[in-house]
């Protein structure tokens, strides 16, 4: 079963500033919950994004239990849009849009993402109890990060 999350966030920054951060994979560990540990082992050297490009992590998202995961960047249109997609990891698919548009006073950032685990009913069980609130928490600490490094609108 597809499961859909959208998270929208204002910043009192240009577009080109917004880009600039999200763009850059190397700032993910920034806004991601420290407990997660988050570690960029492969795309962390480049400056921007583009497509096809392959980043690899390790993280650990739930009780200490590390997660390798591989996502490449599917499309850009700079400064507006980026997607990426799981090609491997612990989903059975990932796929993230990531959407920037100039507002008065700054730019507003949404966040689509589709996603869906393996094992059928007993990933829905597990998307229930624990993926769809971790998810949920990863978003609202990447909500108050940006806050605190960009401000707010």
């Amino acid at each position: 079963m597809e499961h859909n999350l959208t998270h929208v966030q204002q910043l009192p920054v240009s577009i080109d500033a917004a880009w600039a951060f999200f763009s850059s994979p190397g700032n993910l560990a920034l806004i991601t919950p420290p407990e997660m540990m988050v570690s960029i082992t492969s795309g962390i050297g480049e400056e921007s994004i583009y497509p096809g490009m392959v980043i690899t992590y390790t993280l650990y998202p739930f009780m200490m239990i590390p997660v390798r995961w591989e996502t490449e960047i599917v499309s850009v249109n700079k400064p507006f849009f980026f997607e990426d997609r799981q090609n491997s990891g612990p989903y059975e698919f990932w796929h993230h849009q990531h959407i920037f548009k100039e507002i008065p006073g700054g730019v507003e950032m949404t966040d689509l993402l589709k996603y869906s685990l393996p094992m059928g009913i007993i990933g829905e069980i597990v998307n229930t109890l624990i993926v769809s609130m971790r998810l949920e928490e990863v978003f609202n600490y990447r909500k108050k990060r940006i806050e605190e490094l960009f401000g707010n609108i």
